[in-house]
């Protein structure tokens, strides 16, 4: 081959090479585009609005105008009883909305009737994503079922595990007590901090969303432990309780390390529970995913 043939091969050899190069990007492109999330809460009260009246297709309605990826909800009845003509809310909501479903039960109690399902009461999440685990852990509560409670473990702090676009994403829904006397608060905020650093540690680089109803205040002493690991997504907007004319912000949608708020409101919906809802839209930080 002439030294003019070799050239022109070794040109085109190089060329090819350089084409190559441009059109597929470094293994670790993308890696530093950061995930958008659309996360939600609310306080479902059973099913009936402010107006005392049971209405799921209501409640759809309100859940589906959040357009929200994931929905952390509260005071879920599961063939609970009349108050939620014995449906199974949770599957009911999922079902019209077309989202997956965990439910976490705080109570689950004998069926009325042998045979019959049994009858729960928890929270839930909703997900356009597939849940990949799921899990009911304990925190220290006072029950309203017992004569005469003690506070003490029981289950109904529930958590999933998503994948959103490559990034784990750990989902905690939460109802606190509703006393006036914090100290069973207190205890749930402390029990709530183990359990999440656990299944950080369980999980390094997941990042970590809390949701629910906190029955307190953001400045409440007894929250404050939560703020030094978490951000109030809600920070700034209005009260959410009670829903027709809300005077203190209670629900929360609050968030880990690596997940940054964007944007956050308090929807003006006053009768589909009696509470309001709270979404937030964030940014998964996908770059230290898996590092930290």
């Amino acid at each position: 081959m002439s030294l003019r043939a070799r050239t022109c091969v070794q040109l085109s050899l190089a060329g090819a090479l350089l084409s190559l190069a441009v059109a597929a990007p470094p293994a670790s492109a993308g890696q530093g585009r950061a995930v958008p999330l659309r996360i939600a809460t609310y306080n479902i009260h059973a099913g009936t609005g402010s107006d005392g009246v049971f209405d799921l297709d209501r409640q759809a309605a309100a859940l589906r105008a959040l357009d929200a990826d994931v929905i952390g909800l509260q005071e879920v009845d599961v063939h609970w009883g009349a108050r939620s003509q014995d449906l199974d809310v949770a599957e009911e909501l999922a079902r019209r909305l077309g989202m997956r479903v965990s439910f976490a039960p705080i109570y689950s109690l004998d069926p009325v009737e042998a045979g019959g399902p049994r009858r729960e009461y928890g929270v839930a999440v909703l997900s356009r994503f597939p849940v990949r685990s799921a899990a009911n852990h304990e925190i220290t509560r006072l029950s309203t079922q017992d004569e005469n409670p003690v506070p003490a473990p029981a289950p109904g702090f529930g958590e999933v595990t998503l994948k959103v676009r490559g990034v784990p994403v750990q989902v905690f829904v939460t109802h606190l007590d509703y006393r006036a006397d914090p100290a069973v608060r207190v205890a749930q905020v402390a029990d709530t901090r183990r359990i999440m650093a656990r299944e950080r540690a369980a999980l390094p680089g997941a990042r970590q969303v809390l949701l629910g109803d906190f029955n307190a205040e953001p400045s409440a002493p007894e929250l404050r432990p939560l703020w030094e690991e978490l951000t109030d997504a809600g920070a700034g907007t209005g009260g959410t309780y009670p829903a027709a004319a809300p005077v203190k912000r209670i629900d929360y949608v609050a968030v880990g390390k690596g997940v940054r708020v964007r944007g956050a409101a308090v929807p003006e919906e006053a009768v589909a529970s009696d509470h309001r809802p709270v979404v937030a839209d964030v940014s998964l930080d996908r770059r230290a995913a898996g590092r930290d």
